[in-house]
């Protein structure tokens, strides 16, 4: 039961850094959309064949609009668990315990460096990460 309690509440405190790889990939995306409309396409006769200019900018507009639309969404929704998960481990009584989930999941720094910036072994930095999940509350 233990075992289940803990990957629920690391599954929701990965939930922000799932966030910031979303919006990046959707930053990629739309990066890759403007690029598609400014660079000119090449057709199998090698000739370049422009796609700006006098073309109908309507679909790419919507294409812009509907990417950003949903860039906007995500960091909305990445400002919400960032604040959820903040208050939660910000409710943890043991000052460790809570350097340990922010680095490890706000941060989304590996164990060593976790243990580096705290001065402690990695060994005790795992200690330390049960003892926080353990007492994390999550809804």
């Amino acid at each position: 039961m233990a075992t289940t309690e803990n990957d629920k509440k690391k599954e929701y405190l990965r939930g922000y850094r799932k966030h910031a790889r979303r919006i990046k990939r959707i930053e990629a995306e739309l990066e890759e959309i403007r690029s598609m409309r400014t660079c000119p396409s090449v057709l199998n006769d090698g000739m370049p064949h422009g796609s700006g200019g006098t073309g109908d900018l309507s679909g790419y507009v919507a294409q812009l609009d509907d990417k950003e639309t949903e860039l906007f969404t995500e960091g909305v929704e990445q400002v919400k668990i960032y604040k959820d998960i903040s208050y939660r481990i910000n409710l943890l009584v043991d000052e460790d315990e809570r350097d340990v989930l922010f680095y490890r999941y706000v941060k989304g720094m590996e164990w060593w460096e976790v243990a580096r910036i705290m001065g402690y072994s990695e060994r005790w930095i795992y200690e330390l990460h049960g003892k926080a999940l353990k007492n994390l509350k999550i809804s």
